[in-house]
């Protein structure tokens, strides 16, 4: 056991783009540690093929649209208290982000999105001295010629953090960060099922392999501790050693 089971008992957590992947595992791992959690986000497209439900049977789920303050704030407003925020929503469009309406949409899910739920919870977070963990990526830290709308993004999320661990520190709120690296995910499904680019990824990656959604999630459920009470700015790689390589 990697952290003591109730580590997070009494706790509020609310995790954005919670319904599968990082988001998932995280709200996962946040309800495992005893802290009544909250995964918000959007249903799939309806052209999409379902999957199986990501969320454990104890974890809240609630829609919400981070594109809308007004959805964000109706969302919060209904918490009584709230401890711990995690920002993962998040989308990617390879290639289509040079036009600059996808460029736009992306932005303000990814980075506009981040922005209005950090406001929108500040106040409950003064209110219990919480925290919050924002995703960052590796691509805050290099450029992306496919994906110009998602790096900006990730840049922006990285730089919006050790800001507002800046603001809220007189508020009592640690403001971190998770930059996962190549994460098994279904947003990664498309390069994982390419054989050629897979490999690549791989051939960079000291510790050769995809990671795992619950190895972000134990990073994320860390800063969200105690045992990261003096942490406040940090954007933490979580890898496998893809951006010292």
């Amino acid at each position: 056991m990697t952290f003591q089971a109730n580590l997070l008992e009494g706790k509020v957590a609310l995790v954005t783009g919670g319904f599968s992947g990082i988001g998932a595992a995280i709200a996962n791992r946040l309800a495992q540690l005893g802290a009544r959690t909250h995964a918000a986000g959007l249903p799939p497209p309806a052209a999409t093929p379902s999957a199986p439900d990501a969320l454990d049977a104890n974890v809240q789920r609630a829609t919400l649209d981070v594109r809308s303050s007004e959805d964000v704030a109706a969302l919060i407003g209904q918490l009584d208290r709230l401890d711990i925020v995690i920002n993962c929503a998040g989308v990617i469009s390879r290639v289509e982000e040079h036009e600059i309406e996808v460029f736009e949409r992306v932005l303000d899910i990814n980075l506009n999105g981040t922005m209005r739920v950090c406001s929108s919870a500040r106040d409950l977070l003064r209110a219990s001295s919480g925290c919050i963990v924002n995703t960052a990526s590796m691509l805050s830290f290099f450029g992306g010629g496919l994906v110009p709308a998602y790096s900006a993004s990730k840049g922006g999320v990285a730089q919006l953090t050790r800001s507002l661990a800046i603001a809220y520190a007189a508020d009592h709120i640690r403001v971190n960060a998770i930059a996962p690296g190549w994460i098994a995910t279904p947003l990664t499904q498309a390069l994982q099922d390419d054989s050629g680019r897979s490999q690549g990824i791989l051939d960079r990656t000291p510790m050769k392999r995809w990671g795992l959604p619950e190895e972000v999630a134990n990073v994320a459920a860390f800063l969200c501790s105690p045992a990261a009470s003096f942490m406040t700015g940090a954007i933490v790689p979580i890898d496998g050693g893809y951006l010292c390589a």
